[in-house]
């Protein structure tokens, strides 16, 4: 899943060097921490959050055939 959510985030900023994920578990989900640049910000949440929205969508989906929650969230 962090592969996943790599590959999209870098293909919407424009510092894609600057894309992290980092990818901790806990006992009820997958939680994985998206960074980005501050100028990419709006990039990667989009007007009203629709692509926010729509990454993590993917994800679910992606994450569904393991049976597993996973939780994206975009951090500063």
């Amino acid at each position: 899943m962090k592969e996943l959510v790599e590959i999209i985030a870098k293909s919407l900023v424009d510092y894609p060097e600057e894309v992290t994920v980092t990818e901790t578990e806990n006992e009820k989900a997958v939680v994985l921490e998206l960074r980005v640049a501050q100028a990419d910000m709006g990039k990667v949440i989009g007007k009203q959050g629709r692509i926010a929205k729509a990454i993590r969508s993917v994800v679910r989906a992606a994450a569904s055939k393991d049976e597993r929650k996973v939780i994206v969230e975009i951090v500063q």
